[in-house]
Parts: structure tokens; C-alpha cells; sequence
């Protein structure tokens, strides 16, 4: 089974104590060497183990990838105004300033 990698976007929204599959996937590395690492103890992030399930803390994902908090804070900010159902320019509507389509 492959896994996608996830993109900043969804790495930021991940939850405070995501699964070490998400880990997995933001980093973009498969789950065997994934796992690997884990069990030699070369994950280069702290796996907390709640009896058999694995996660880590977001903080130190968004760290290791180079992601900041304030940025994961934005996206959620800017989910929740998205979900509220605020009227917005949609992305496939057209612009005033495009011209007119002309036939020849």
C-alpha cells in the first residue's frame, strides 16, 4: 500500500497528536522503513506510545519539516472563516479586470 505524501497544507492541519502513518506521510517516507526507524530508534521525531497505537506531537513534525506554528494557526483560522459560510470571491469566478472573449 503507498501512501501520498501529505502537502504543507495538510500537515498543518493535522491534529496536536497526529499518528505516526501521518508522520509517515508528511515526511514521505513509507510506513516499512518507517517503522524501521522506530524500532532502531533513528525516528528523527519523539513516538509517543499509547499501548499499541503510535503518535507524535505536531510541534516537533512542524519543526523537523521546517513548518511554524503560527502557520498551522493561520490555516485553521482561515478553515474555520471558509467554513462559516462569509461570502468570497470564488476561485474559478471570473475577475472584472479580465476582458471580454472576442470571435473572429
Amino acid at each position: 500500500m503507498t501512501t501520498a505524501a501529505y502537502s504543507p497544507v495538510q500537515v498543518l492541519a493535522l491534529p496536536a497528536m497526529p499518528s505516526v502513518k501521518d508522520a509517515f506521510a508528511a515526511m514521505n517516507i513509507g510506513p516499512t522503513n518507517g517503522y524501521a526507524l522506530i524500532r532502531d530508534g533513528q525516528f528523527p521525531i519523539e513516538v509517543i506510545e499509547f499501548g499499541r497505537a503510535k503518535r507524535v506531537r505536531r510541534a516537533d513534525l512542524l519543526t523537523f519539516l521546517g513548518l511554524s506554528e503560527t502557520a498551522a494557526v493561520e490555516v485553521q483560522s482561515a478553515a474555520a472563516t471558509a467554513d462559516d459560510g462569509a461570502p468570497g470571491v470564488q476561485p474559478e469566478a471570473p475577475s472584472a479586470e479580465q476582458p471580454a472573449p472576442t470571435s473572429k
